[in-house]
């Protein structure tokens, strides 16, 4: 039997260009028999939400041989609710970082904390008119999860159900696998490796984390699940976990 190539998941980038770039410079060379899994949420709050999506869609397939997986987050989703119908409990909240996403794509400064939109940019962040169609379509076609020999990935978790976590595939509503966000997941999810991104590191309980738990900024290891939201796009850095060797590689 072959033996499977190495995997590298790889956290929520959230518009950081930088970070991600530096990240991808740290990891080992890559060959085809390698897989990179981006566990999605690739715009907002950072300054640079259009260029990461650019270069993700058109420069880095160029640049690698590696098989390439990048999977759908909540992010996503959501920019793909306010398109088709508008959803302002998703831009409205100065912190999900519509308004950086906006001057990203539009063009301009990027806003300060306290700076609020234009009523034309308002408009456009409430419409989600600012997303040239390409991307849209882009969105909506990346997938819910991904499963190798070494692990599951997916964005947020998996929903219990009848005393057990479930398996993605038996999940009806895949938007679930994007939002979900509970306390037992972390705690009593047991079966393959399941790895994660979404909740940032630093809300997890450090004490049952395997990997530097007096370090509650880095990445989160339990029994049977890694969270690996360190933060990127929002004051933190991007990090990424190679299977199966469990080696860590960061940006910072």
């Amino acid at each position: 039997m072959q033996m499977a190539g190495r995997t590298f998941a790889i956290g929520d980038v959230h518009g950081d260009l930088v970070h991600l770039r530096t990240l991808l410079a740290v990891l080992p060379p890559l060959d085809g028999a390698d897989t990179l899994v981006f566990l999605g949420d690739y715009v907002d709050r950072g300054p640079m939400s259009a260029e990461v999506v650019a270069f993700l869609r058109d420069d880095l397939p160029t640049r690698v041989s590696a098989k390439l997986v990048m999977l759908r987050g909540n992010h996503e989703d959501g920019w793909l609710r306010v398109v088709r119908g508008g959803w302002d409990g998703f831009v409205l909240p100065r912190g999900n970082g519509a308004f950086e996403c906006y001057r990203s794509f539009a063009g301009g400064r990027q806003p300060t904390d306290e700076e609020p939109p234009t009523q034309e940019e308002f408009a456009a962040i409430l419409r989600g008119s600012f997303l040239p169609p390409e991307v849209v379509a882009w969105m909506d076609s990346l997938p819910f999860w991904y499963e190798d020999d070494h692990a599951i990935y997916v964005h947020a978790g998996v929903p219990e159900r009848e005393g057990r976590f479930v398996h993605p595939r038996e999940v009806e509503d895949q938007t679930i696998l994007l939002w979900i966000r509970t306390r037992e997941f972390f705690e009593n999810y047991r079966g393959k490796r399941m790895v994660v991104g979404h909740t940032v590191t630093a809300n997890l309980p450090p004490h049952l984390s395997s990997y530097t738990p007096a370090d509650p900024l880095d990445l989160w290891a339990g029994e049977c699940v890694v969270a690996i939201d360190t933060g990127c796009g929002k004051g933190g850095f991007l990090t990424a976990i190679e299977l199966p060797s469990l080696a860590v590689h960061e940006s910072r």
